[in-house]
């Protein structure tokens, strides 16, 4: 990790370096995911199980493809009883928090008049889980369970296999509590093509979420327009805002927490004390020696990793806020104090006994998060996006009268005249009987989600 002070020369080019990686894919990787779609769509399955060979070494079919019931309850049996119980414990909260983010509709009726929104779940959802070689249970409770909240009809994940062609115990396991109608063992783009597109044994899909590689980000921006998406994501990142009172061997911890993931991880520090910062870097070189992905670690923190000193916490959350973190960390001994001047994060973490792992896992909100400084303008996965809300307007005879002036003269005003006499003609003559109706209109009661 480099040693910084803020507002040097040296930091802006740091600063500038960690932004110029943001959003983009190399043109030889998009020009390969758009092979890799265009035979999907149109070979279907055929391509698709090509695809899988090549990649992940397993020969499919169409029905070896889905994973069958009898799967799922032998994973159930190979997990040990505290794998079973932490899974469950975080299904639980995870559940707790999105049921809070839940919409329904709504109607606003005045006199002759009613306008409101309807809140509709989307058909069949998608979701991409990386695999192959690691697994991922997190990202299935994250993703799965707002979904089921939302009221979802069909779920379904897309992960790769692993050589021998099953699926994690635990990732299965992690389907079942969420909720998911199916498994499908198939991964990088071709899965995201195929969730796009829809084959002979992957129906299509109205959304695809979850993260994946640079492959999976530029497959997903690919087939943006015929699908939705939730967001292009990239390396994980995490800054900690630290005082002078936070320990050092905590914050190198936490730093290395997100450096391991990948060597494009960024992994920062703001603090005003330089007797910390130096600390910190003391303590990542001594623990970072300890980790299995030592070298993935290394390698993150040797491009993407830095102690910058600051003058003091106000320019810390200054910079924060220009790098607009995935993931933020206040390690001081205030952070609601600090709070308000935060404007942009994907999660925030309040204090020394919030560790980031917690929100990697369990402490409720989904860890699906903006990237890449896009928390400038993008939100965490939650229930809305899997939701749909559509617009309603009931207006009588009688109140599109007294609004006509109104609505011919905007219409004129943009030199749309087609639009004016779309409403003078109702209104200048006789045509069918329009009203609103006369009975109060009911809200909808908060239905009861499909929780598993």
């Amino acid at each position: 990790m480099k040693l910084l002070t803020a507002g040097s020369r040296e930091c802006a080019d740091f600063l500038a370096h960690l932004k110029a990686r943001h959003g983009t894919i190399p043109s030889d990787v998009e020009q390969s995911a758009r092979a890799i779609l265009d035979s999907v769509r149109t070979r279907g399955d055929a391509a698709l199980f090509e695809q899988t060979e090549r990649f992940d070494g397993v020969r499919l079919d169409a029905d070896s493809m889905r994973v069958a019931p009898e799967e799922v309850r032998e994973a159930y049996q190979a997990l040990v009883p505290a794998s079973l119980d932490a899974l469950k414990t975080a299904a639980s909260r995870i559940r707790a928090f999105h049921l809070r983010q839940l919409r329904t509709s709504w109607f606003l009726e005045e006199e002759e008049a009613i306008v409101g929104q309807l809140c509709r779940p989307l058909e069949r959802v998608g979701i991409y889980v990386p695999g192959g070689t690691a697994a991922y249970p997190s990202t299935v409770l994250m993703s799965a369970i707002p979904a089921a909240i939302a009221g979802v009809p069909e779920v379904v994940i897309c992960t790769p296999p692993r050589r021998d062609g099953r699926i994690a115990p635990a990732v299965l396991v992690a389907a079942d509590l969420a909720g998911v109608h199916a498994i499908y063992k198939v991964g990088g783009v071709q899965a995201v093509a195929a969730m796009a597109y829809g084959t002979a044994s992957i129906p299509r899909v109205d959304k695809i979420v979850g993260p994946g590689n640079v492959y999976v980000a530029a497959a997903k921006r690919l087939v943006f327009g015929q699908v939705g998406i939730d967001m292009i994501a990239g390396p994980t990142e995490i800054l900690i805002i630290a005082d002078e009172e936070a320990s050092a061997a905590w914050t190198a911890a936490d730093l290395l927490s997100q450096a391991e993931h990948d060597p494009l991880s960024s992994a920062l520090l703001l603090t005003p004390s330089r007797r910390l910062a130096e600390e910190v870097l003391d303590e990542v070189k001594r623990q970072v020696a300890l980790l299995s992905r030592r070298n993935i670690a290394e390698a993150s923190l040797d491009v993407y990793g830095a102690a910058i000193v600051v003058k003091d916490l106000g320019e810390a959350a200054e910079v924060a806020n220009q790098v607009a973190p995935e993931h933020l960390e206040l390690l001081i001994n205030d952070p609601w104090g600090l709070l308000p001047r935060i404007k942009h994060a994907g999660a925030i973490f309040m204090g020394s006994a919030s560790p980031e792992v917690l929100g990697d896992y369990l402490a409720g909100p989904s860890h699906v998060l903006p990237t890449g400084g896009t928390a400038r303008f993008a939100s965490p996965l939650s229930v809305d996006d899997f939701q749909r809300r559509t617009s309603l307007i009931a207006f009588s005879q009688e109140k599109l009268k007294t609004l006509e002036p109104a609505l011919v003269e905007l219409a004129r005003l943009e030199g749309l005249e087609g639009h004016a006499k779309a409403a003078i003609i109702r209104c200048e003559g006789r045509g069918p009987k329009c009203e609103v109706r006369k009975e109060p209109t009911p809200h909808p009661a908060p239905r009861t989600p499909h929780v598993p």
